[in-house]
């Protein structure tokens, strides 16, 4: 979110119970902060909200972590809450769609929940860190996970040593 805002990207957020949880338990932020960085917070179960329409223009969607049950949810369809619902509308409205799965270790039906959406041009970006850049601190690793995101949205940043640099 930090890195949207710096960006003047407009952020809509969509939080689940378990995303909140994750702030509180692996960030220094309070919800209410996180909340507070996006344009627009929607709940988990307005299927109503803006987000959830076609007609809602958007340069990508990014659900950050992802769990298994959400991709499984946006595999399958099965449009329960608003964020599997406006993944789905980002799908049929061919926009760009990025995971960031952290489980591990993966079962096969993960596996093929995975490449059913990679085969339909959705990006599969588990948060893996990357050692060439040689990252001292955690941020350092999170900062180059955000730059990729960042680059398959087609928005600029300067938040990582790149290969080669």
């Amino acid at each position: 979110m930090e890195a949207l805002n710096k960006a003047r990207v407009e952020t809509n957020l969509i939080l689940s119970d378990w995303g909140k949880k994750t702030i509180a338990l692996e960030t220094d932020y309070r919800v209410e902060d996180v909340i507070e960085m996006a344009d627009c917070y929607y709940d988990l179960n307005n299927l109503g909200a803006a987000v959830s329409s076609g007609s809602f223009r958007h340069q990508g969607m990014v659900i950050a972590p992802c769990s298994m049950k959400t991709l499984a949810g946006i595999a399958t369809g099965m449009e329960n809450n608003l964020i599997i619902r406006a993944a789905g509308v980002t799908l049929k409205e061919q926009r760009k769609l990025i995971l960031l799965p952290r489980e591990t270790p993966l079962t096969a039906i993960h596996l093929e929940n995975m490449l059913k959406l990679a085969r339909i041009g959705v990006t599969m970006m588990p948060p893996v860190p990357a050692l060439y850049n040689k990252p001292a601190t955690i941020e350092q690793i999170i900062n180059h996970t955000v730059a990729r995101v960042l680059d398959h949205l087609q928005i600029e940043n300067e938040l990582t040593t790149r290969w080669g640099e």
